[in-house]
């Protein structure tokens, strides 16, 4: 991990969920199916901000954890790659029509209903500057980090002593604030009654968890 290391921090505000560019938080259950769910949530939020869809349309993790071969289910997988598999099954199906059972089942994506599309999965470079950039730029950004220590979160800044660059867990970047030192807005997907109402802040600047580990987000 990185310390005492001088950078500069943005001082400009980013807070996409204001912006009504996300769905409310969700819960994986006891799946390790975080990398679906950071996906979902990534081609949610390209859909909305080009409103193709609303904020009542919930896109289906569950149709990536069952029918994408690529990942390994609730034994984890990578966001971009899910989002690769959406484009080459022409699109993901709805919440609604393909439910969340927090279980590896058997594929019937055949029996949804496609609720939403993108047409690429863009890397960002691991930088924390550049995130900020793209961050305020075009949406909410698909990450990675360590959450080994996220368990007993329940509010304040992570620092980066306070956990590894061991990448375990893929989650939602959605705000950045310039408050006390700048910290980022990470969504997660534990359910809304975890940490700061289903976030978490991880100081700028020193590649907190790993946060620049894998940066990514779609395009419609």
């Amino acid at each position: 991990m990185k310390s005492n290391v001088k950078v500069a921090i943005p001082s400009r505000a980013i807070d996409w969920v204001a912006k009504g560019a996300t769905t409310p938080v969700k819960n994986q259950l006891q799946c390790g199916s975080c990398w679906t769910f950071s996906a979902t949530e990534t081609i949610e939020s390209a859909n909305l901000i080009a409103r193709k869809i609303v904020r009542s349309t919930w896109l289906a993790p569950q149709e990536i954890v069952d029918c994408d071969q690529g990942g390994s289910g609730c034994s984890g997988g990578w966001p971009s790659q899910a989002m690769n598999w959406i484009i080459s099954a022409g699109g993901q199906d709805t919440e609604s029509s393909y439910p969340y059972t927090g279980e590896d089942g058997t594929c019937a994506s055949s029996q949804g209903t496609i609720g939403a599309t993108i047409s690429s999965v863009v890397p960002v470079a691991q930088d924390e500057q550049t995130m900020y950039n793209v961050l305020e730029k075009h949406m909410p950004l698909s990450i990675c980090a360590d959450a080994s220590a996220w368990q007993d979160y329940s509010g304040g800044i992570l620092t980066a002593d306070q956990c590894t660059t061991n990448i375990d867990h893929a989650i939602q970047l959605t705000g950045y604030n310039p408050g006390q030192g700048g910290y980022w807005i990470v969504r997660n997907s534990w359910g809304a009654d975890w940490g700061l109402n289903g976030f978490i802040w991880l100081q700028y600047g020193q590649d907190t968890c790993g946060i620049t580990s894998y940066v990514a987000y779609a395009t419609v």
